[in-house]
Parts: structure tokens; C-alpha cells; sequence
């Protein structure tokens, strides 16, 4: 079975996996009481298409989950993206 996936489909992927383990990454900082990722890092990765990661990693990590700006922000960036992907790939 020869699959040829799309170049920016495999970039998509991978910056949605790099976001989420962002996530991970600030929760297991969190957790040692050390220097922490900016709030800002995570939605500038959300606008670039990585609001999927993010999301996934808030809820899959349970992180930044009481907070407003990102229970509400991040569906919005995901939202965002799927227009602005449809936009500029149809």
C-alpha cells in the first residue's frame, strides 16, 4: 500500500506533536517549581497551526485547564485554523 501524504499535511503533524509535547514539557515544569514556558509561546504555536496540540496537551496533561484564556482561546485558534487551512489549501 503506497500512501504519498502531502508535505504540509506531515509538517501539520508535526508541529501538533511538537505543541503537545510543549504542554507536556511546561506541566512537568510546573511540577518541579522551575522556570516555566510563557503563556504567549503557546498560543503564538496555536496560531501557527498548532491549536490541535495544544488543546490535546491541555486536556491530555490536564495543564492550564482553569484557566480561561485557555479553555476558551485554544477551541478559538482551532477554529481559526480550520478556516485558514481551508482557505489556503482549497
Amino acid at each position: 500500500m503506497n500512501v504519498d501524504l502531502p508535505v504540509w499535511f506531515i509538517l501539520y503533524i508535526a508541529w501538533n506533536v511538537a505543541a503537545f509535547c510543549l504542554v507536556g514539557l511546561d506541566k512537568k515544569r510546573a511540577k518541579r517549581k522551575v522556570w516555566r514556558i510563557r503563556e504567549r509561546t503557546f498560543f503564538l504555536t496555536a496560531l501557527f497551526f498548532g491549536a490541535a496540540g495544544v488543546l490535546a496537551g491541555m486536556y491530555g496533561y490536564r495543564h492550564k485547564t482553569l484557566h480561561a484564556t485557555f479553555v476558551i482561546g485554544m477551541p478559538v485558534m482551532l477554529i481559526i485554523n480550520f478556516v485558514c487551512g481551508y482557505l489556503l489549501w482549497s
